[in-house]
């Protein structure tokens, strides 16, 4: 006695295959489609299966393919019961089964199944039969192979859309996929085929994911492009509808908007960053004015006291403390990419040793490995900016590696096409690129996505500013660059920095020696010349006064724009210099110049903010403003200044 499962969606073909069997002592086992056969198949292994090959759930096809790859049915004796073979002569089945038999009438069918119990119990081997039993008396039907030819026609179309597409029953199981339904979930048919929908997504999104689907089931209202959600590391768009002329079916299709999801997640990471540069670089100006009035009431106290004043060494060291938070508002506005900038031609290689020599020297635990173009582009840059960038990076990596481990550095020449990403443009044709890898913990997806923000940091309450990258970031910014990141948890980082190739180094010397033939060499700092103090805040104005009167300059002060043009239009002959600082409500410090520069072409401005000379500044300079100064500054670094405008 053998055990025997025949699986028809035709009762009356099970019922007679039930009795015959039967009757020739077998036990026998029914499914009424592909899905119940499978959900039985798990369980039971058959010795031989009857299956035919159109059916509800799982086609018979389908079945074949997943039966030949279940190990504990290896060696079962698999038959095609089905009116669909002889249809077929042109083309048989692509199927690795035992025997193939046509639906005749019941004696004929009863000699064929006799047939096929012989064979199967005398030589229950795989033969991969091209005939097929019954076949002969059958009559060919032009509408059967019509609709075959279309069923292949839609199945050609299904397995080369590049939407994943899923038929879906009633409690939501899966009954056919396409195959861009099994790459995108990175399974087998097998596997997929009987599951669960919602089991195909991350966990986290398998409770949202079945009430979405019930309710869509009960109300029969379509879900279009629901999500996204995660599946595979992919991130799909779910729509879920019912079939036409079906009440048990629905048809789910899976749209893989991966990529779309990462541009929009990096253009909004993007617009973040811009606006905290923002917020930073706001923060940091108005730090400056406070800054700069401590800076001013100790310059005015030094200038006072000599050396040997018991006070003077406190006042020398709440100056160097000034100094201290100027460097740290520096590193916000290098965020902001309004830091100061003293840019030269550049060869990266060496300021990389050296930093990376600075780093090695305290954490004897690291190994270092460069690997350094020979023939590196030069970029034009600032050197102490470079310095602090790579020094940064290699403390962050660093502090990635408290047990130890390495620190790779590559240098090469790149091309625009080679840079170009989603949120850089690449405007330049040539980029020298600097990779710095390292061996450490890695960092999780959440925090990629905010390791450039200013004051966030995962290290713990006083082990760090969370400025370090911050500055990285400001700095490649504002050297017309592009920094990326990648990482993974438990197997490092790798920071990749794009800076545009400087010009030959003999264009950039020549510029530099014009330009330093016209810089004044001022020796006397003091003088007795007028100077017209615009500034809306009056401690500045307070404090700006008196370190000029104390340098002999004869000072007039005013609050806005227009009264500093009223007064200049009354007192010009007394005025020899305007101070102008940048940033003041109502008309700007840009307006300003513009209106005394047109009512008084030889008029001498020296700018003053708490920005840098990038941006507005940089543009009123080149509009023909004398100079510029950064605050805070102290006080022989504004006389030296005010001497370079005047003389």
């Amino acid at each position: 006695m053998r055990t025997i499962l025949v699986v028809d969606n035709d009762k009356h073909i099970l019922t007679f295959m039930t009795e015959f069997l039967q009757k020739q002592g077998h036990e026998v086992l029914t499914a009424e489609d592909g899905l119940s056969a499978l959900d039985l198949l798990r369980e039971q292994s058959p010795d031989i299966i009857f299956t035919d090959l159109v059916m509800p759930n799982i086609s018979g096809e389908t079945l074949c393919r997943i039966i030949r790859g279940m190990p504990h049915l290896e060696n079962a004796y698999l038959v095609v019961l089905s009116d669909v073979a002889a249809e077929q002569r042109d083309h048989p089945l692509q199927l690795d089964i035992d025997a193939q038999i046509a639906k005749t009438p019941l004696d004929e069918l009863a000699r064929s199944l006799s047939s096929v119990l012989d064979a199967a119990l005398s030589e229950p081997r795989r033969s991969c039969p091209e005939r097929v039993l019954g076949i002969d008396g059958i009559y060919s039907r032009g509408v059967t192979r019509e609709l075959l030819a279309f069923k292949e026609h839609f199945e050609q179309i299904l397995a080369n859309m590049s939407e994943a597409v899923f038929e879906v029953t009633t409690d939501r199981r899966i009954v056919y996929v396409n195959p861009a339904a099994l790459s995108i979930s990175g399974n087998a048919e097998d596997r997929l085929l009987g599951g669960r929908m919602e089991d195909l997504f991350v966990q986290r999104e398998r409770g949202a994911i079945r009430k979405l689907l019930d309710s869509a089931l009960a109300s029969r209202i379509p879900i279009q492009r629901a999500g996204p959600y995660s599946i595979n590391r992919h991130k799909t768009l779910l729509s879920f509808s019912p079939l036409p002329r079906s009440a048990k079916k629905w048809v789910a299709i899976l749209n893989d908007v991966t990529d779309e999801v990462e541009l929009q997640a990096q253009l909004l990471s993007a617009q973040r960053m811009e606006a905290v540069g923002t917020l930073a670089a706001g923060i940091a100006h108005d730090f400056n004015n406070l800054l700069m009035n401590i800076q001013g009431n100790v310059s005015l106290m030094l200038w006072a006291l000599s050396e040997d004043h018991p006070h003077y060494e406190r006042l020398r060291k709440i100056e160097k403390q000034v100094r201290n938070g100027s460097r740290l508002t520096s590193q916000l506005l290098g965020y902001a990419r309004k830091g100061r900038y003293d840019v030269r031609p550049t060869d990266l290689n060496p300021l990389i040793r050296e930093s990376a020599d600075t780093l090695v020297k305290t954490r004897k635990q690291l190994t270092f490995r460069g690997e350094f173009a020979a023939d590196l582009l030069q970029v034009e840059a600032d050197q102490s900016q470079m310095q602090q960038l790579f020094l940064n990076l290699f403390v962050n990596a660093a502090d990635a590696m408290p047990q130890g481990g390495e620190l790779l550095v590559q240098t090469r020449n790149t091309m625009r096409a080679e840079v170009m990403s989603p949120t850089f443009d690449a405007p330049e044709e040539r980029y020298v690129t600097v990779s710095v890898r390292d061996t450490g913990c890695g960092m999780a997806p959440e925090t990629i996505e905010r390791v450039f923000e200013p004051f966030f940091t995962t290290k713990e309450a006083g082990k760090g500013t969370g400025l370090g990258l911050t500055s990285v970031y400001g700095i490649v910014k504002g050297h017309a660059g592009h920094i990326e990141v990648q990482s993974e948890l438990g197997r490092g980082s790798v920071f990749t920095i794009h800076l545009p190739a400087g010009k030959p180094r003999n264009e950039v010397l020549e510029e530099a020696e014009e330009e330093a033939s016209h810089i004044a060499q001022a020796g006397d700092f003091s003088g007795r010349e007028g100077i017209l103090l615009i500034d809306d805040e009056k401690r500045i104005r307070d404090v700006g006064r008196e370190l000029l009167e104390a340098l002999g300059y004869r000072v007039l002060t005013a609050g806005s724009g227009d009264e500093a043009l009223e007064l200049f239009a009354e007192r010009r002959a007394e005025i020899d210099l305007v101070l102008l600082d940048m940033i003041m409500p109502g008309m700007s410090g840009g307006e300003i110049f513009d209106q005394l520069k047109e009512r008084y072409p030889d008029v001498r401005v020296l700018l003053s903010s708490g920005y840098s000379l990038d941006g507005e500044a940089g543009r009123i300079m080149e509009r023909g403003c004398n100079g510029f100064i950064q605050k805070p500054f102290r006080m022989r670094e504004l006389s030296s200044k005010i001497r370079e405008v005047l003389n």
